[in-house]
């Protein structure tokens, strides 16, 4: 049978060497193939500590008290090169600066597929390819300071997509962004998983961009999962919620109706869903 899951937490728990304290205690998870995953959680809780964990920086170059299991794409973390992890795993980093530096964005697409040993013509294939997939191809000979934040989002995206990984890790994606340029950049990454098939984990408090979207939502406290299921069975079932999570105004606005025994037909997570109900129940009366 073939294993569903892409990335599995196996009793895994890290303690930073300059810390006192596990940051993560006793994470059990799995996320499986082609799924859009939201981690939400407040500062502190271990969210980066996570990701790093997926892409090898944990325990490769952050050193400290290791425990327990981590597999990416049937790769035991702990045994394998980063290098071998950066074939199966791509991260965008929160601020696009960090990872976007060479003279010209085709120079900088081009950097990740040389340092993987790729031929001049993959490498010539896969950045028009990208550069047309995002819709970017008017960037190709601009340098990163001539970009907007928005711009130099896609820009840092493409650079891991033209590496063909399996799974792509967004940290806080939509933070530089203004409302349209965010909702427009979730849009890209929600059409690349129809698209390309990717596995995608997403750090992002703005829930209310991804929710609709999203096939699960984990949220961490104090270091363990609290949550993890459907985005409309943990925002609207949920007893254990957070307000620093990010609780989207339609999340609260249906539990307050909800209580006050408004009829829906159906759990409301997006603006939109909410605009077609209160139309439903307009039309009814």
């Amino acid at each position: 049978m073939k294993e569903k899951s892409i990335i599995k937490f196996e009793n895994f728990s890290f303690r930073y060497d300059s810390a006192n304290e596990f940051i993560l205690k006793n994470i059990n998870l799995e996320i499986n193939k082609n799924e859009l995953v939201i981690l939400a959680g407040p500062t502190g809780c271990g969210k980066s500590t996570l990701l790093r964990s997926i892409i090898g920086l944990i325990p490769h170059m952050h050193g400290g008290e290791y425990k327990g299991r981590v597999i990416v794409d049937q790769l035991v973390v702990n045994d394998v090169k980063i290098t071998d992890l950066a074939k199966k795993a791509g991260f965008v980093f929160q601020n696009p600066e960090n990872q976007i530096f060479m003279f010209s964005i085709e120079r900088d697409i081009v950097f990740g597929l040389e340092n993987l040993g790729t031929s001049r013509t993959i490498m010539k294939e896969r950045v028009d390819s990208i550069l047309s997939l995002l819709k970017i191809e008017h960037l190709a000979t601009k340098a990163p300071h001539e970009l907007s934040d928005g711009e130099k989002q896609k820009a840092a995206l493409a650079g891991i997509l033209a590496m063909q990984p399996k799974i792509l890790i967004l940290d806080e994606p939509t933070s530089l962004l203004d409302p349209k340029t965010a909702i427009d950049f979730i849009n890209i990454v929600n059409d690349l998983r129809k698209k390309i098939g990717m596995t995608i984990v997403i750090v992002e408090h703005r829930l209310d961009l991804v929710v609709g979207i999203a096939d699960k939502l984990i949220i961490l406290s104090n270091g363990k999962i609290i949550e993890n299921n459907n985005p409309k069975q943990v925002l609207h079932y949920s007893n254990q919620l957070i307000p620093e999570i990010g609780i989207p105004v339609i999340s609260r606005l249906y539990r307050n109706l909800a209580k006050s025994n408004y009829d829906f037909d159906n759990v409301i997570v997006t603006v939109k869903d909410m605009v077609k109900e209160m139309r439903r129940k307009k039309f009814n009366d």
